[in-house]
């Protein structure tokens, strides 16, 4: 991590809170939890939220082509949201005080990613490449090994069912012309 690059705000704040809430825990003897979450999506994400998976979900029910930052060759892993919220729920009915890496490990790159929108949606596949933003992440892939020791969890929902999941909310929040609809 760049501590003074574009994402330095980001990726500081997030040590910072763990750092914090383990000082909290050490010198007041509070009972606390942290969850280190990994990409999440699912229904009622906002279009305009910057991430790739409602970027590309729009993008191909709009008939636009998909927009890929760098060569796609960096990855991701997706965690369906209900997954996400049993293994926070589990963590918070442990007494585990370290922090849990909560996330789906099943990683793809953002080229494959776009062609499972692709197919997914029923659309061709169109990609405009743009530049990667500086110390964009190559590799986003979770450790749950914590999470399956200590909570007994691991993410149930595949990337093909929450994708379909995901979709249908899109496609009531996009405006898709009737002849691009897929059923």
């Amino acid at each position: 991590m760049n501590p003074v690059g574009p994402r330095g705000c980001y990726d500081e704040a997030k040590r910072f809170q763990e750092a914090m809430t383990m000082a909290y825990q050490m010198h007041h003897g509070l009972e606390t939890r942290i969850v280190r979450i990994f990409n999440t999506y699912g229904p009622r994400m906002r279009l305009d939220d910057g991430r790739v998976l409602p970027a590309f979900l729009g993008q191909a029910l709009r008939g636009e082509p998909l927009s890929i930052f760098g060569d796609g060759s960096q990855t991701r892993s997706f965690c369906y949201v209900d997954d996400l919220v049993e293994g926070i729920y589990r963590l918070l009915l442990s007494d585990y005080h370290m922090p849990v890496n909560i996330g789906n490990p099943s990683e793809i790159t953002i080229k494959q990613f776009a062609e499972e929108i692709c197919k997914l949606t029923g659309v061709e596949l169109n990609i405009e490449y743009q530049p990667l933003p500086t110390d964009d992440p190559q590799k986003r892939q979770p450790d749950i090994t914590k999470a399956r020791e200590v909570l007994g969890w691991e993410p149930k929902v595949d990337r093909a069912e929450g994708l379909q999941r995901t979709l249908e909310y899109f496609k009531q929040k996009v405006k898709v012309p009737a002849e691009r609809m897929v059923n």
